[in-house]
């Protein structure tokens, strides 16, 4: 391995998260309006061999894990076949995928045999009018059937992630943690972040993770610290005690994880960005066919990585050091 990603802080980077469009077959309260959305041209977006020509560059300086993200990556034609390029390189370890699940029951076993390893899937509601509310037409029982086909394909672990919302979801969690008691789910909570939207709309359904551990207590559990599954980031993972699963926390507003960060960004369109929040972009795209010229912006982009995003500031109304991204999170990938 040559000279390992570190950023001016000393924070080692290995694990990139490429999306492989901006598209998407739902259209999420906290994702995307639901109108007036302008998807990149097809011409405009990576293609398969240019981000594989990406991953081998990265791959000797110590980037071992891959998430493909979106938009939605199952709306992308043949995505198996990415994923089977990905797995041939060598120094990749691990290749996850975060969906929302509507299109999986069809493509789970095409995945793990091309040698997707883990996959998280995007759930935040289990009721059928409520998960179309906040998805504006999304079906649940085609993300349940998606789960048990990754279930059936052998993809371990299978993560639920659920984005908690004041006013949409937050009477749901004792059902979402009752789901890890039998099954060897992992439910992960995630604060709702301002990303590409600091509104007045975000602040009143912004809720603290705190309340999951309130509601499990009013259930009268037994909650422990555990490990929780491989490739769990900055999850704090707890589990009912004697279930078969577990639940964690992703509080990236009140409790940031940045001084952990190992993480880098690649969007759709070929943009570097070394930090989900902030606007600072790099685009490869354009030198994509250097190996040399790649390596270099990439350690540029890191370079110029800031110490932490700013988000608490947004929710609290402050002045913020730099300028935060104006792209919403379906642009950057999630």
């Amino acid at each position: 391995m040559i000279e390992p990603l570190t950023d001016s802080f000393g924070r080692i980077h290995d694990y990139i998260r490429i999306s492989v469009t901006d598209r998407c077959n739902l259209r999420c309260v906290y994702c995307m309006p639901e109108e007036g959305m302008v998807f990149q041209p097809h011409d405009e977006i990576m293609s398969y061999e240019e981000i594989a020509s990406v991953l081998r560059v990265l791959a000797p300086m110590g980037v071992s894990k891959v998430r493909l993200t979106g938009g939605e990556p199952l709306v992308r034609k043949d995505l198996e076949s990415l994923v089977a390029m990905i797995s041939d390189i060598e120094g990749i370890q691990d290749i996850s995928l975060t969906t929302n699940g509507l299109l999986l029951s069809s493509k789970a076993r095409l995945l793990k045999e091309a040698g997707l390893t883990r996959i998280n899937i995007s759930l935040d509601s289990l009721h059928k009018e409520r998960y179309a509310k906040i998805t504006r037409g999304g079906d649940v029982r085609k993300v349940l059937e998606g789960i048990e086909a990754a279930y059936e394909a052998g993809l371990d672990p299978i993560k639920l992630n659920m984005v908690l919302m004041k006013g949409f979801n937050e009477d749901e969690i004792r059902d979402f943690v009752a789901m890890t008691i039998h099954r060897p789910l992992h439910v992960r909570f995630i604060e709702y972040m301002p990303i590409g939207q600091a509104s007045e709309e975000w602040r009143k359904t912004y809720i603290p993770l705190s309340h999951v551990t309130d509601v499990c207590h009013e259930a009268g559990w037994t909650i422990q610290d555990d490990q929780g599954p491989a490739g769990n980031g900055p999850s704090r993972n707890m589990k009912i005690q004697g279930a078969a699963g577990t639940f964690g926390l992703i509080h990236p507003v009140s409790d940031h994880f940045c001084d952990s960060c190992n993480r880098l960004r690649l969007t759709a369109d070929g943009h570097i960005k070394a930090c989900l929040y902030w606007s600072d972009e790099y685009n490869v795209r354009r030198v994509a066919h250097d190996p040399e010229a790649t390596a270099s912006l990439f350690r540029k982009a890191l370079g110029n990585k800031p110490q932490n995003h700013e988000m608490a500031l947004a929710l609290e109304k402050k002045a913020q050091s730099h300028t935060p991204t104006n792209r919403r999170m379906s642009q950057i990938g999630g």
